[in-house]
């Protein structure tokens, strides 16, 4: 699965047939796992002037010398991040097939605000809206934050038909100003990027270990962030991932037109969302069915976090970023040096960093599935590899398309209990291995 390349030259999509992935599924599946070492990393954090905890896990052979190398000679570690419905925990099967099957050492991590320490499991209780009370779940940015009703309003929102399509009704709750509420939805983007180089820094030492980051769907813009601005970043595994966010509305060609102090509720329609254009043109014939698939789904998955405050970022919603920014710079009573400093660090957070002294982006893998709604290969070769290819320098790129899979690649399928995921790990570990990072 290689092919000549150089490091400013994009290759043609490649597609990897359904028989080849039942074949390297069942190749890697039939590996031995290794024991793991697994460990809860709980820790805090300070961004902006607050108090950040961040949960995160690592998993590692027990015996450590198991971890490989690559070509570089350094240690193969796996930086990992969920998408934009759950926490954490719904990377922690990943997490440990990487870890037992290949000997990676890996860091999982949460968002900023989406563990709930709370409770015992983890678990989020009810719903994410008591529309009756007008009371909504709030993210837990910290063990002891005391958040309520009172520092927020909830907002229906119908009125654009380009979201209507793909979202239905959207659900916020707008933040007061004054509030913690809004004092947090103002400084998460920077706490959510310091959080992911404590995490890099916690447990890959720049002179023992190589990173590789993946990130699924919403996870995807924020390891694009990361990849600059961690030395030992050696590049991209993506698989259904987001780019960075000033990509997003030039594929989807639609844009996030909220503020950043509207903070947005998931429900069922985020489910709906995929489910229809996954059940293809016959889904129409049989659409109580999907539905009621549907909401039998969301009763068990709204346990999970199922908020969002990220859309700023995988849209590049700049203007919302900057306004972020200087909200948050407000409350610190930074001069005006210091406020713009702070807005081009938030606006930066939407596309790649360029200048003299800035770390050049790493290669950049990109996996899709063929069953994708968002991720199409049209968009990724038309948009994304012909805007990496004017980066300064360009990367070093590469697009698969895998013939079977969803937007969930853990989904399984006939003749394929995990999902594409094992296929798709190989061909990371192949990549790897043959030297495609080597740049």
């Amino acid at each position: 699965m290689t092919e000549t390349q150089t490091a400013t030259t994009a290759v043609e999509p490649r597609f990897i047939s359904r028989e080849e992935i039942v074949a390297m599924s069942e190749e890697v599946l039939n590996r031995p796992d290794l024991p793991l070492t697994v460990t809860d990393d709980f820790f805090r954090i300070q961004s902006l002037g607050l108090d950040w905890d961040i949960a995160s896990k690592v998993y590692q052979p027990a015996d450590e010398t198991k971890v490989p190398t690559g070509p570089d000679g350094k240690k193969i570690g796996i930086f990992l991040l969920h998408g934009g419905a759950g926490d954490h925990r719904s990377k922690d099967p990943m997490a440990r097939f990487l870890a037992s099957k290949f000997g990676y050492k890996v860091a999982n991590m949460s968002y900023p605000g989406r563990f709930n320490f709370a409770t015992e499991n983890a678990d989020w209780p009810g719903d994410t809206i008591d529309h009756e009370a007008r009371t909504a779940r709030i993210p837990m940015w910290t063990k002891d934050q005391e958040i309520g009703p009172g520092q927020y309003e909830m907002v229906e929102d119908s009125s654009n038909p380009v979201y209507r399509a793909k979202w239905g009704t959207l659900y916020f709750l707008k933040a007061k100003e004054g509030t913690e509420f809004y004092d947090r939805l103002a400084a998460w983007p920077q706490a959510f990027e310091e959080a992911m180089i404590a995490v890099c820094e916690r447990n890959f030492p720049t002179d023992e270990y190589s990173i590789y980051v993946h990130g699924h769907s919403t996870g995807g813009p924020f390891v694009h962030i990361l990849l600059q601005r961690v030395d030992n970043i050696a590049g991209l595994l993506g698989m259904e991932s987001s780019q960075w966010g000033f990509l997003y509305p030039l594929m989807l060609d639609m844009t996030w037109d909220f503020p950043f102090d509207y903070f947005t509720l998931r429900s069922w329609r985020h489910l709906a969302m995929y489910a229809g254009p996954e059940a293809g043109p016959e889904g129409m014939w049989r659409l109580p069915w999907l539905m009621e698939d549907v909401l039998e789904k969301w009763d068990k998955v709204k346990s999970q976090p199922q908020f969002k405050a990220e859309y700023i970022v995988t849209y590049g919603a700049t203007e919302s970023l900057a306004e972020a920014a200087r909200a948050a710079a407000k409350r610190l009573q930074m001069n005006d040096a210091e406020t713009v400093a702070l807005v081009e660090r938030f606006t930066g957070y939407a596309r790649e960093l360029s200048g003299p002294g800035v770390k050049p982006v790493p290669p950049l893998l990109y996996g899709i599935a063929k069953g994708s709604r968002d991720h199409t290969l049209e968009r990724y070769r038309d948009i994304t590899l012909r805007e990496a290819a004017k980066m300064t320098p360009a990367p070093r790129t590469k697009l698969i398309q895998f013939q079977a899979g969803v937007h969930s690649y853990e989904r399984p399928e006939e003749d394929l209990p995990r999902g594409v995921l094992p296929a798709v790990t190989k061909w990371w570990d192949d990549e790897i291995r043959e030297g495609f990072f080597v740049v």
